[in-house]
């Protein structure tokens, strides 16, 4: 298969009106909570295009998934209801161990199509009633993943998820005041979960070196990435013990180090 690559708006969201003929497509990805900024992609209008042009859509909502607990969040997920396929990795802001994820879609009739492959020595006289998780992917055997996520909801409810969720995005916006409101520094992309990405003034690798001498100091740890060409670093809130005192450790950190630069 040949990718293709749809250009972003200011925001780093897919552009709809960019998505040029569809007729030679298979499938196209959107994605809610993108791996670098966290952006979240215009869904029902993906959806229009593919629904008339008769395109699978697949939404990619690894990370940011798990805000669907939280009422206040749900207006990133408007359209995920008309996709064929939607995809949530507990294992990356629901509390659960690598690897869990979960997969919903509107046409299971296609997966199994694609990969159900039944000889004679996995026929079984029930078979026909039977759900078989070898007949939608892949893998023949697995291991017992959804065990670990159902202890998650067993221990911590819907309300316990979502303090978490609560208490990670609201981390995330303070520390994003913060960078907003030192002079030197900027916030590089709009923060609608628990990821900030934000850069010192300078070059990029004024903030290379800066991330290394963080990473190296060993108190916290971040990440880069490229957004328009530009490097820039990542803040993620994610674990259910952070507490501000944490978010500010690494605010206070990120300033020592970025001194002498």
């Amino acid at each position: 298969m040949r990718l293709r690559k749809v250009p972003c708006d200011e925001e780093f969201r897919l552009r709809p009106d960019q998505l040029g003929k569809l007729s030679d497509a298979a499938a196209i990805v959107a994605t809610v909570g993108t791996t670098a900024a966290t952006s979240v992609d215009p869904v029902a209008a993906i959806a229009e295009r593919c629904e008339r042009d008769g395109v699978w859509l697949h939404v990619d909502a690894a990370y940011a998934g798990a805000a669907m607990v939280c009422p206040e969040h749900r207006w990133a997920f408007e359209g995920v209801e008309r996709a064929d396929s939607l995809v949530v990795n507990a294992h990356k802001w629901m509390l659960t161990p690598v690897d869990c994820s979960l997969l919903w879609t509107a046409r299971p009739e296609a997966f199994r199509a694609a990969f159900s492959v039944v000889p004679e020595y996995l026929r079984t006289p029930d078979a026909e009633d039977a759900l078989s998780l070898s007949e939608y992917g892949p893998a023949l055997g697995r291991r017992f993943r959804s065990l670990k996520l159902w202890a998650v909801l067993r221990c911590h409810g819907r309300s316990g998820l979502q303090a978490h969720i609560r208490n990670g995005v609201e981390l995330a916006a303070r520390f994003e005041e913060w960078v907003a409101a030192e002079p030197g520094w900027e916030v590089c992309a709009p923060r609608p979960f628990s990821v900030v990405c934000f850069r010192l003034e300078g070059d990029d690798e004024r903030n290379r070196a800066l991330l290394n001498r963080v990473n190296r100091a060993g108190e916290i740890f971040i990440s880069g990435a490229l957004l328009g060409g530009r490097f820039v670093l990542r803040l993620a809130v994610g674990q259910i013990r952070t507490r501000e005192e944490d978010v500010r450790l690494a605010w206070d950190v990120l300033r020592r180090e970025s001194s002498g630069l």
